[in-house]
């Protein structure tokens, strides 16, 4: 039976998954990767390091398997998005990857929307002019770092650059250059002069590919560096959050994922597309179908910072400091004691798109401790979904059915707190291992060996997670205090 790699170059960790096609995962690995934040909005990451977990963890889930490398049929490599990187002729990386997340490009985009009809681009791009375009990045290094920019060849997402290292093909996935706006939406081509008008000088952009085409080989190089069999195809790959969301079965109207990673995502299924400028807008990965979506700027990565910068010395549960400050935060009643939190350390994308939003904490007295503190930063994302929730609602889409995933699902009292405050029930499946799983079946599919809905044989739903009625009338007076509170700091010391 064939076998498929998949690959997840995420945010907070590089992760590899080998399955078959019947729907059995053989193994699982994954590596840490570090987030660099030099400046106050700054968020970049080094795509040497994930070239380097890959090579670490390949061997590491060919041994833990038992399988050779001639078994894999097929790779697939998923990613966050749009990161931006940046390729020298040689292929050399000219300075650290500039993440999805990062809020540096203000000025930049105010700049764009002095220039660009964004009523014309949104319709004609499907995605608003905000921070997430990679053109605001390269209009920073235009004026910051314009001796990297006059070097650079090519640029590319995160998974892009790995599909690179695998195969030496230069190429863009067909989500990562939509949300980069350089794709126009009634053509499903790269519209050079849409990405001019960004700020992508169209010589650096490399072909476009669908997520399921062979876009290369592993070359003997890669294979040495890997452990792969040169030869074994490689896929076009597919944005993290979609692959994340094919695994979890969104596959028809109002189905929706909400995804726990080192970001907050939400994203609802649908066949009919309505660009609006608060959200993102990318393929789904079956055809036909469009994965209207919002992506907050942080989630886990600012729960990891809270817990490495003020609760280090936390006596762990389970050999976890988050269970550790979960188990105070269920100890403390919903609401925290009228302590809200905005989440917004890196910025704030969608539905805000405001890359000066600042974090705060508001509401503090003396009655509040670190389970009040804990549990207002869970309540916080919670807020931020219900927002993008009252956003699809508002435009036309109409969310149902929530499956939950990733990491951050996988904690008890945050996933009841989210349901209580979005009064839905949630869906938490066991054994999604996440993009990964969804990269991978890409190759299965690209290969020929899988059909889409093959996928749903690799998880299971547990028990949904019912809101609490109990708590609603507090958390619909959170929710607005919460509204309330950005509207009322916006701009505020800017």
């Amino acid at each position: 039976m064939p076998v498929f790699l998949g690959l997840d170059i995420g945010t907070t960790s590089t992760i590899g998954i080998l399955i078959d096609s019947a729907g059995a995962v053989l193994t699982k690995a994954a590596r840490p990767v570090t987030l660099y934040a030099d400046h106050p909005g700054w968020a970049e990451e080094d795509p040497q390091q994930w070239w380097d977990n890959v090579c670490a963890l390949i061997p590491d889930l060919l041994q833990d398997s038992g399988c050779a490398a001639a078994d894999i049929a097929g790779i697939g490599v998923g990613g966050m998005l749009p990161a931006t990187i940046l390729l020298d002729a040689q292929g050399h990386v000219l300075r650290r990857a500039i993440q999805q997340s990062d809020g540096r490009c203000g000025a930049e985009v105010a700049e764009m929307r002095a220039q660009i009809d964004e009523a014309a681009f949104l319709a004609q791009a499907g995605n608003g002019v905000n921070q997430q375009l990679v053109g605001a990045k390269l209009r920073w290094l235009a004026r910051h770092e314009p001796q990297v920019l006059a070097q650079a060849d090519t640029v590319m997402g995160s998974y892009d650059y790995i599909n690179f290292k695998l195969t030496g093909v230069r190429a863009i996935e067909q989500n990562w250059a939509l949300e980069a706006g350089v794709v126009a939406v009634a053509t499903h081509q790269i519209d050079p002069a849409q990405a001019e008008a960004t700020g992508i000088p169209a010589r650096l952009l490399p072909r476009l590919v669908a997520a399921t085409e062979v876009l290369g080989h592993v070359t003997p190089d890669a294979a040495a560096a890997t452990g792969l069999a040169a030869g074994t195809p490689v896929m076009g790959g597919a944005a993290d959050m979609i692959a994340s969301c094919l695994g979890a079965g969104v596959v028809a109207n109002g189905d929706v994922l909400l995804k726990f990673g080192g970001a907050v995502d939400i994203l609802t299924a649908t066949d009919t597309a309505h660009p609006d400028a608060r959200l993102f807008l990318d393929y789904h990965l079956i055809p036909d179908l469009w994965m209207p979506n919002g992506c907050m700027s942080t989630g886990g990565a600012v729960l990891n910072w809270f817990v490495d910068t003020f609760a280090a010395d936390i006596t762990p549960l389970d050999g976890s400091r988050h269970k550790a400050l979960d188990a105070l935060a269920a100890q403390r009643p919903a609401g925290s004691l009228g302590l809200v939190f905005l989440p917004y350390l890196l910025g704030e994308k969608t539905p805000l798109h405001d890359p000066d939003a600042k974090g705060v904490f508001w509401g503090m007295t003396l009655s509040h401790d670190l389970g009040h503190i804990w549990r207002a930063l869970l309540e916080s994302y919670a807020y931020a979904i219900r927002h993008h929730i009252q956003t699809f609602a508002e435009i036309g889409y109409n969310p149902q059915r929530f499956f939950v995933s990733d990491g951050g699902a996988q904690s008890d009292v945050w996933m009841q707190i989210v349901a209580d405050v979005i009064g839905q029930s949630l869906q938490r499946l066991s054994g999604h291992p996440g993009t990964c799983l969804g990269a991978a079946w890409v190759a299965a599919v690209g290969t020929g060996a899988a059909e889409w809905d093959g996928i749903t044989a690799f998880t299971q739903k547990e028990a949904l997670i019912s809101p609490n009625a109990a708590h609603r009338a507090l958390y619909d007076a959170q929710f607005a205090a919460f509204l309330n509170l950005y509207q009322r700091l916006k701009g505020f010391g800017v």
